[in-house]
């Protein structure tokens, strides 16, 4: 089997540290897999099953207090709130009134005067905790939440953010990277404030950023990384300009990610990680619904034929990453993305696709029922998820293993948001987990109630 040990009898021949990190995890997660197939199928189901009620209450746990060895995310804790709010959210559930009104008001308080908002109280705006407020409030919905946020500030701070290189900046004097670019147009796009002059030249940094092997790096030079290439991909998407990445190559290599394992690893000639369930799995969806585009009478998206955000939007606007209020990207800039593309970009804007409604069932472009299998019996524990097996779980990685399983579950659906067929979920069908907008990792409920909230443009 690739990857497993190979026998030598040269005496020069030494593994790497590497590789024998490898071996020993695939030992591990053999081993689980050997245990689950010389069960009862009875005992299987159980092994498969999603233990709902037990992340629950580590979740709802974690929300209300957590120790002092959590010190160490102060600045992080938007973050902190995320990950568990959204992991609620996706099992279905919700926080009561004491909660909820907790959770606002705290995050209000993270909110800087001049727009923004900071890992916790009094500390500086930063676009990574801005993202992790902003959908944090989005998923807990309603006036309060929605109403607390001041999008004319925060289009301030993005506004103040950006940098000469079209990308943005993290914080004032931070990093300028793809996961800025991210973070600074998908808030934007959720509060309906993406405007061109956000946009303009955003295109152009992450393009720069996409390296020989297909993937997307951080920054320009760096290597291909999951995370990032989720970043950069949907940050494409969202700004009408994914027809000018090398789709191809990307393709390749983010299918290639995914390990004997079943779940992926974030670089090449790394070890698997849980939270590249969402990283690479949700990349992965994104890809396949821009093959469904194309499959709607368009050239393959191997010849990087173009998308428009017509193709990725409906009256609902479920998947929208333009607001109603942005202006039309540049015609010299279109010009340009689409040369070799062999579409009229003249008429691309009337291109009849609606992702939601008519997006076409195929097979999914990794292995849904392989990563299904990885989250359940390698991440999952009494109460959370974690990295893999001997690592410790944690509110990071419960969230994405999460959001990855839920990708995995509707990576096989007819629409974004319609119930899945029995076969394309892994175990019981009561794991099945709630949609998400894989642009932006909200469930799609609260999206939709966002969207709504703030069509109006400033």
């Amino acid at each position: 089997m690739i990857g497993m040990e190979p026998s030598s009898s040269s005496p020069e021949w030494k593994p790497t540290v590497s590789q024998e990190e490898q071996w020993i995890l695939e030992r591990q997660v053999f081993h689980i897999y050997q245990l689950f197939c010389n069960i009862p199928p009875k005992s299987q189901a159980v092994m498969l099953e999603l233990q709902r009620d037990n992340h629950i209450e580590y979740l709802m746990k974690g929300l209300r207090h957590l120790g002092p060895s959590f010190s160490v995310l102060d600045a992080n804790r938007p973050w902190i709130c995320y990950w568990i709010l959204h992991s609620i959210a996706l099992l279905g559930e919700s926080v009561d009134d004491a909660l909820e009104h907790n959770a606002i008001h705290f995050i209000s308080r993270c909110q800087d005067q001049h727009g923004g908002y900071g890992g916790g109280p009094g500390q500086m705006p930063h676009l990574a905790t801005t993202y992790a407020a902003v959908n944090s409030l989005i998923t807990l919905g309603g006036h309060r939440s929605l109403g607390s946020i001041n999008r004319v500030k925060i289009y301030s701070f993005l506004r103040r953010m950006k940098h000469t290189s079209g990308g943005f900046s993290m914080h004032d004097g931070g990093e300028v990277d793809v996961r800025a670019c991210y973070t600074a147009i998908s808030v934007a796009c959720a509060l309906n404030i993406l405007d061109e002059d956000l946009v303009q030249g955003v295109g152009d940094y992450i393009l720069s950023c996409q390296t020989y092997e297909g993937g997307i790096a951080g920054e320009p030079g760096s290597e291909a990384h999951g995370g990032y290439t989720f970043c950069g991909l949907a940050t494409m998407i969202l700004v009408n300009e994914v027809n000018r990445l090398d789709l191809a190559s990307l393709t390749d290599w983010l299918v290639f990610r995914q390990g004997v394992e079943g779940g992926f690893q974030g670089r090449t000639n790394k070890l698997v990680d849980g939270c590249y369930s969402f990283w690479q799995g949700g990349a992965a969806v994104l890809i396949q619904r821009l093959h469904a585009a194309a499959g709607e009478g368009h050239s393959s998206v191997r010849s990087n034929e173009s998308f428009t955000s017509s193709e990725f939007s409906d009256d609902e606007e479920l998947l929208e990453g333009t607001s109603s209020g942005m202006a039309e990207i540049s015609p010299d800039v279109e010009e340009d993305a689409g040369r070799d593309s062999g579409i009229d970009h003249a008429n691309s804007s009337s291109i009849p696709f609606n992702l939601t409604q008519r997006h076409i069932e195929a097979e999914p472009i990794f292995q849904s029922h392989a990563l299904q299998q990885y989250i359940l019996l390698c991440s999952q524990v009494e109460g959370g998820f974690r990295d893999k097996p001997g690592k410790n779980r944690d509110h990071y990685h419960t969230c994405y293993c999460l959001s990855g399983l839920a990708a995995a579950q509707y990576s096989w659906s007819k629409d974004a948001d319609s119930p899945p067929l029995p076969r394309s979920v892994l175990g019981p069908y009561s794991n099945l987990l709630e949609p998400i907008n894989p642009l932006c990792n909200i469930v799609l409920k609260q999206y939709n109630e966002a969207r709504q909230f703030f069509s109006k443009p400033l």
